[in-house]
């Protein structure tokens, strides 16, 4: 693996603007039950592990059938046990936690609590992350601050029962995996020459997405009328594709504490978009997280710490 090299301190312009079109995707795929219902309508979905299996085997094929093309060199001995632990940590355990607390929590609660994301990745960053990151000054004050603000406009629902617990609990054990997997990604995907990356998304994302499929069959039967799979493969096609494209491009030039905004960022664009396109009242708790989170996000991804990490690998995506 490659010694990752110190970038200037300031985060690169593209990968901010990266970061925040994988949000929005991300937003638009929280509402696409309401800008799509025709095709999308809410009581008639896929079951939740073939939601998820779907995109990552589509993006796990398109990038293996594109570094098989560029020759790139594949994950072996420990490379390869630090893909699968990514994978791992990144997809599979806290899809199967979310899956297992579905009927314990509401989507509200479950969104407020993947605000601590950030706040959990700035504390094990120096620990999970790059080498450098234990040079790096870390405050928590901002990520706390976006936390309030979601809060805000998520509002956090206590569990009033043993079986609401143990889904809150589930769910709080999924935002700490992303979080650690985050910095654990960042340091791998900042360690591997440029033409390794490919390889290492291809595996992590087919991985998670053999697990989910696997689970697919054992706990849902698959959609018997093929109709009902294609406007999933053509959202998959145009936007969740991209959005694991958008990922795994930003891990080595984003600490994973700035990685971790788009769980701040994605919730805020979805509250943007729904006043602007249906308009509904807003209160002022909901104005005030609003603000924080705005604030809160901005300060996390603009201000500099004393020495960010980023890494010298690249995502080489053909040129479209």
């Amino acid at each position: 693996m490659a010694v990752p090299e110190p970038l200037p301190k300031s985060t690169q312009p593209r990968a901010l603007a990266a970061l925040g079109l994988l949000s929005l995707l991300w937003a638009l795929g929280s509402l696409r039950s309401d800008l799509l219902p025709q095709f999308f309508p809410p009581d008639d979905q896929l079951p939740f592990f073939q939601r998820l299996a779907l995109p990552l085997i589509l993006f796990a094929l398109a990038a293996a059938a594109f570094a098989l093309i560029r020759k790139s060199p594949w994950p072996r001995g420990r490379s390869l046990v630090d893909t699968l632990f990514v994978s791992l940590g990144l997809f599979v355990a806290p899809g199967v936690l979310l899956f297992l607390a579905a009927d314990g929590i509401s989507d509200l609660s479950r969104v407020a609590l993947y605000s601590l994301a950030p706040v959990f990745a700035a504390v094990l960053e120096p620990h999970l992350g790059r080498p450098d990151a234990l040079q790096r000054s870390t405050s928590l004050l901002a990520p706390l601050v976006a936390v309030a603000g979601t809060f805000c406009l998520f509002p956090l629902y206590l569990p009033q029962s043993i079986a609401a617990a143990c889904s809150f609990a589930a769910v709080l054990l999924a935002v700490v995996s992303v979080a650690a997997a985050n910095c654990f990604a960042v340091r791998i995907a900042s360690e591997l020459p440029p033409a390794a990356l490919l390889p290492f998304a291809a595996l992590a994302s087919g991985a998670a997405g053999l697990v989910f499929s696997m689970n697919a069959l054992l706990s849902a039967p698959v959609p018997t009328h093929p109709l009902t799979l294609v406007p999933t493969l053509l959202w998959s096609a145009f936007v969740d594709l991209p959005s694991l494209a958008l990922l795994f491009w930003l891990l080595p030039r984003l600490s994973a504490t700035r990685m971790t905004t788009r769980f701040l960022v994605a919730p805020l664009f979805t509250n943007l978009l729904a006043l602007a396109l249906f308009r509904p009242p807003i209160d002022l708790r909901e104005l005030l997280g609003l603000v924080l989170v705005i604030l809160a996000s901005g300060s996390i991804l603009l201000t500099p710490p004393e020495s960010p990490p980023s890494g010298n690998s690249q995502l080489n995506l053909p040129n479209q």
